[in-house]
C-alpha cells in the first residue's frame, strides 16, 4: 500500500452534504475534487444536478464536470479513463485527489480498477435493442437476458434501460455474459490507496427534509425554466434520464399540476437517495459518518483520515 498514491473518497446519497465536505477537505490537504456524478458531466443542467457554483467550489478546481454536451453518449469506462486521467494529474502536481459524488457505479469501478476490454458494438443491434425496449418495456428485455445471464437479470430494474441493453448487446457480440465479462475485469488489483468516507443519517427523515429543501431551493432558482430549455434542445438518452427533468415534463405537457410534479419530483429523489444508500452499503471500505449524531462532519472525517495515515 505504500507504494500506491493516497486517494480521498467522499460518497452517500444525493443532499447529503459531499460537496462542501470535499472541498473543505481539499483544502485542508490541497487537493483537487474529481466528480464521479453522472449527469454532472453534462453542460447546462447546472440546477437539475445541483453543480457547485464557484462560491461553493471556494476555489479549489474540480474536474470532470459540465464538460459533455447533452446529445453524447458517455459510458462507465469512459468515466474511469477520464477519472484516471484526473487524478494523474493532479497528483503529478503534488496535490490529492479528492473523488466525490453519488454514481455508485462510476465510483466502484474507478477505485476497483475494473478493466474494460474494446467496447464492442453494433448499431443496428443496438438500435433493434432501444426500439424493443421502448415498445414493449424492460420486463421484456429482462425476461430474454434472464434466459443466458440470469445473475445480471436478478440485478436489474426494468428502468435500467442502459443496463439492460448492453448486456444482451455484450452477449450477443462476444458470447460471454455481463457477469462473467465484470469478473474477469476485476483481475488487477487496485490502484490508489483510497481511504473513503461516507455521508449518511441515522434518522433517514433528516436526509429527506434536506432533500425536500433541495427542491424547493431548486424551484427558486429556476429549474422550470431550464426544463423547459432541455426539452426545446436535441437531448441524448442517458441525459434525458436526469431527475430533476423527467418529473417535470408532465406538467410542462399540461398533464400535471405544477404541485403535483414538484411533489413527484421530491419522491423520486428520496427514493434515488434510497437506492444510493442500498448500493453504497456493500462496500466495506467505506467509514460512514452518521451526520445527525456528530458535531461536525468535518471534525469527524479529518479523525478518519488521519487515522487511516494521511496527515497534512
Amino acid at each position: 500500500m505504500e507504494n500506491k498514491p493516497k486517494l480521498i473518497a467522499v460518497l452517500g446519497p444525493t443532499a447529503s452534504g459531499k460537496t462542501s465536505l470535499a472541498v473543505e477537505l481539499a483544502q485542508k490537504y490541497h487537493g483537487e475534487v474529481i466528480s464521479a456524478d453522472s449527469m454532472q458531466i453534462y453542460k447546462g443542467m447546472s440546477i437539475a444536478t445541483a453543480k457547485p457554483d464557484l462560491t461553493e467550489m471556494k476555489g479549489v478546481p474540480h474536474h470532470l464536470m459540465d464538460f459533455l454536451d447533452p446529445e453524447e453518449v458517455f459510458s462507465v469506462s469512459d468515466y474511469v479513463r477520464l477519472a484516471n486521467s484526473a487524478a494523474h494529474d493532479i497528483i503529478s502536481r503534488g496535490h490529492l485527489p479528492i473523488l466525490c459524488g453519488g454514481t455508485g457505479l462510476y465510483v466502484r469501478s474507478f477505485l476497483e480498477n475494473v478493466q474494460f476490454s474494446d467496447e464492442q458494438k453494433d448499431p443496428v443491434l443496438r438500435a433493434t435493442l432501444n426500439e424493443r425496449y421502448h415498445t414493449k418495456g424492460g420486463e421484456k428485455l429482462i425476461e430474454e437476458l434472464r434466459s443466458f445471464d440470469p445473475e445480471t437479470a436478478e440485478k436489474l430494474l426494468p428502468s435500467n434501460y442502459k443496463r439492460i441493453i448492453r448486456a444482451i448487446e455484450i452477449y450477443r457480440l462476444t458470447g460471454i455474459t455481463m457477469s462473467e465479462s465484470i469478473r474477469r475485469s476485476k483481475q488487477k488489483p487496485p490502484v490508489y490507496d483510497v481511504i473513503a468516507v461516507g455521508i449518511t443519517y441515522a434518522d433517514r427523515q433528516k436526509l429527506y427534509d434536506r432533500i425536500n429543501k433541495r427542491v424547493d431551493c431548486m424551484m427558486k432558482a429556476g429549474l422550470l425554466e431550464e426544463a423547459k430549455l432541455f426539452y426545446a434542445s436535441k437531448i441524448g438518452t442517458t441525459a434525458a434520464a436526469a431527475i430533476g427533468y423527467k418529473e417535470l415534463k408532465p406538467y410542462l405537457d399540461g398533464e400535471k399540476t405544477l404541485e403535483e410534479a414538484i411533489e413527484h419530483l421530491k419522491q423520486e429523489t428520496r427514493h434515488y437517495a434510497k437506492r444510493q444508500l442500498t448500493w453504497f452499503r456493500r462496500d466495506a471500505y467505506i467509514n460512514w459518518i452518521e451526520a445527525d449524531r456528530v458535531d461536525s462532519v468535518y471534525e469527524k472525517a479529518i479523525k478518519i483520515i488521519e487515522r487511516d495515515g494521511l496527515r497534512k
